[in-house]
């Protein structure tokens, strides 16, 4: 049965008309579901409330943090919903120096964080890349992943959203580009296109239509040929700084909950809208993560994603927390 719900949240008002598991409201809109629980317990509650049930080989892409100092997913939160689908955590190299640049320094750095102890962890990319198909050619002539990519039948993108020094965010859309991508890949993308082997920084937004473009070109590959994938991101410890961060600021504003949905495009605009509607106050300041997104002009990517069909930024909350 169809359920009314009346959802408030800092300042978003969003009407849903949905049975658990629908994914397209009545109006068009892309359901994404909410709680402001962060917890395992949620973690698992909201993955299930999708409605797509995980099959074969599944992959959970996270970030596994530059240190300890990061303000990376942490293994005690993310345990449950990783044992529960059999999952595999899955992560690519770096293509900047630090702690994560090469397999074995990864795999170092995996096992100090505490991943190797709660499931099996896989560098997609300790033995190549692959090459997946873009819809969009204006940057990118294909979009350059971890090899091993082909070995998954299922994905979760678990992201951490937060701040980001190139990007202004970093949500779903940066966690399935830059992060799926291997350490060719992400020079790949960082230079919009030219080059594969070594830092080039592009302009701006031509950075950003890569990403969302690299973004796409995973959604097509896992919806396809029976295989498929889901979007949460847990918006908590909300600094402006990345995961690939060592040393990130400190968080001035607190953290909000966890958002899921099938649709990236409209995860990642509900979680920006959230930021940009926060209602601050003294001592919890949404003012510094805004002000970082838009000096990068980081909104444009879900403007584009948007542009190239990936999804819609149309979308309706279902708060699971009055359900």
């Amino acid at each position: 049965m169809k359920r009314i719900i009346l959802l408030t949240i800092m300042g978003l008002v969003a009407i849903a008309s949905q049975a658990a598991g629908e994914q397209s409201a009545d109006n068009g809109a892309s359901v994404v579901y909410f709680t402001k629980e962060i917890s395992p317990e949620a973690l698992v509650r909201i993955y299930e409330a999708l409605g797509v049930d995980a099959s074969g080989r599944v992959a959970v892409k996270i970030s596994t943090g530059e240190s300890e100092k990061s303000h990376h997913l942490r293994p005690e939160l993310i345990k449950n919903l990783v044992q529960s689908v059999d999952g595999t955590i899955v992560e690519c190299n770096t293509a900047y120096g630090g702690n994560r640049s090469t397999t074995a320094d990864h795999r170092r750095a995996i096992e100090e964080r505490g991943f190797g102890s709660i499931a099996k962890v896989d560098i997609m990319d300790e033995d190549g890349s692959m090459e997946l198909p873009v819809t969009d050619t204006k940057h990118l002539k294909c979009d350059i992943v971890g090899a091993h990519l082909a070995n998954y039948d299922f994905m979760i993108n678990l992201a951490h959203f937060k701040g980001h020094a190139m990007g202004g965010f970093g949500g779903v859309l940066k966690n399935q580009s830059i992060g799926v991508a291997s350490r060719e890949g992400k020079f790949y993308i960082h230079s919009a296109g030219a080059s594969k082997t070594r830092w080039r920084i592009a302009e701006q937004d031509d950075f950003l239509e890569s990403m969302a473009v690299a973004a796409q070109a995973v959604h097509n590959y896992f919806k396809q040929d029976g295989r498929n994938i889901v979007y949460i991101n847990v918006m908590n410890n909300l600094s402006v700084d990345c995961d690939c961060d060592g040393s990130p600021a400190r968080p001035e504003m607190n953290d909000i909950g966890i958002l899921a949905s099938t649709d990236p495009v409209a995860l990642d605009k509900a979680c920006l809208d959230l930021v940009f509607n926060y209602k601050s106050t003294s001592g919890d300041d949404a003012s510094a993560l805004q002000k970082r997104i838009n000096r990068q002009h980081g909104t444009y990517i879900v403007d584009y994603a948007e542009q190239l069909g990936l999804g819609s930024m149309k979308y309706t909350i279902v708060n699971l927390d009055n359900q």
